[in-house]
């Protein structure tokens, strides 16, 4: 029998920039992008970088057809019917702000996680601290929420469930579709930070059942960083928390109620517009499926390579059937703070990794690694290659086998 060949998991990216370091920190932003981001943006705002909708001239509109272009390019892409329903903002932390403070009111009953970044717990928290009431959920010892334990909480006055889609420190993806069912079923509100999982998994709207999905440009989309943004269900109406310039009607003394202007303010990031263009052109290229493949085939490497090394601890790192994550890894060498082995790392292996608490205090807190400042956290991209989680590991093993000289 002719022997078949196992097809590689690993992508053949002929445009990876050159970067000096071996970057593992694409949990916090990719980088490097790919070479067409930075060319688009460079020469689209050389040539057409006007202010887009507010005058007739050729230069202006070919600025609002990128802008539209963009908005139909994303909706596709995260599965929505209406262009006009894309809105555009700094990132997602900006996103989750309007669409929190925009939809959850003093009084209301709203349901979250363990598992949130800064960016939902802190706008939550200030609405508890103003008449809301906030219930939480944790995480199972894997690192996934059970969503029954959601569905569990709902009442009659529950206006929402924030929740993230793939925690960017544990790397677990969450089943927020069986939330969403649910949700749809009672009239509450699905609010989705896909700040993780936006280009590193396929999203799609209806499947998750989403009302509102927040989004950044700057990570696994690949685009530049203050560019993201939030699609809105049709149906779901978020009331204003911001007033300001649209270009649009200019003589009307109320902010517009239309989307996109409605959640739109002054001028918009015209180069990040067209960095995001860019950037999920190129996604879309190779394909999502593809590039998560390929990342989670280094995680995989990774993740075996620590495992097998005396006194590094990894978190919530096993494989669960039936449960799917993102290439994000946490760990800590005993008895080492996690700054101190990000520092070895940078200084004396040339990897560039995230320490600390990772912006998610909470899930730190269920860890117990909130105790010892936090962990260190491998964030892999497209462009990482096989020799960089190799050099990881073997860095990873001399901080290690250092520190159990000392004990």
């Amino acid at each position: 029998m002719a022997h078949v060949a196992t097809p590689s998991p690993y992508l053949q990216l002929e445009e990876a920039p050159a970067t000096g370091i071996i970057y593992l920190d694409n949990g916090a932003t990719s980088f490097p992008k790919p070479e067409v981001v930075y060319s688009f943006m460079d020469n689209f705002y050389r040539h057409y970088g006007v202010n887009p909708g507010r005058s007739g001239f050729d230069l202006c509109l070919e600025a609002g057809s990128l802008v539209d272009e963009t908005r139909k390019l994303l909706c596709k892409f995260f599965g929505g019917t209406d262009p006009n329903r894309l809105v555009f903002g700094y990132n997602s932390t900006d996103a989750l702000n309007l669409a929190i403070s925009g939809l959850i009111k003093p009084g209301d009953h709203v349901i979250t996680t363990h598992l949130e970044h800064n960016s939902t717990l802190r706008p939550l928290w200030h609405l508890g601290e103003h008449g809301a009431e906030v219930d939480w959920v944790d995480f199972d010892q894997d690192g996934w929420v059970d969503p029954q334990e959601i569905i569990d909480k709902i009442r009659k006055d529950t206006r929402a469930v924030v929740m993230n889609h793939g925690s960017n420190v544990i790397g677990t993806l969450q089943d927020v579709a069986a939330v969403g069912k649910v949700c749809r079923e009672r009239g509450v509100h699905l609010i989705l930070d896909l700040s993780q999982s936006a280009g590193m998994v396929p999203v799609r709207m209806d499947d998750l059942g989403a009302d509102v999905i927040c989004f950044t440009g700057h990570k696994s989309l690949m685009g530049p960083m203050g560019i993201g943004g939030m699609y809105v269900r049709e149906g779901v109406q978020i009331e204003h928390t911001r007033a300001g310039g649209t270009g649009v009607r200019s003589a009307q003394r109320h902010h517009l109620d239309e989307y996109p202007w409605r959640m739109e303010y002054g001028t918009p990031n015209l180069p990040g517009i067209a960095g995001l263009n860019a950037g999920v052109k190129w996604v879309e290229k190779h394909g999502v499926e593809a590039i998560h493949r390929h990342e989670m085939a280094l995680w995989t490497r990774l993740r075996d390579g620590l495992r097998a090394i005396e006194g590094v601890t990894l978190y919530c790192a096993g494989d669960v059937p039936g449960r799917e994550r993102i290439a994000v890894l946490s760990c800590n060498v005993d008895g080492l703070e996690a700054l101190d082995t990000g520092t070895m790392l940078d200084v004396d292996y040339n990897i560039a990794c995230r320490t600390g608490l990772h912006c998610a205090p909470m899930v730190h807190e269920h860890l117990g690694t909130d105790r010892i400042h936090g962990a260190v956290r491998f964030g892999i991209g497209p462009f990482n290659t096989e020799a960089h989680i190799d050099a990881a590991i073997h860095g990873m093993a001399e901080i290690a086998a250092m520190q159990r000289r000392k004990k």
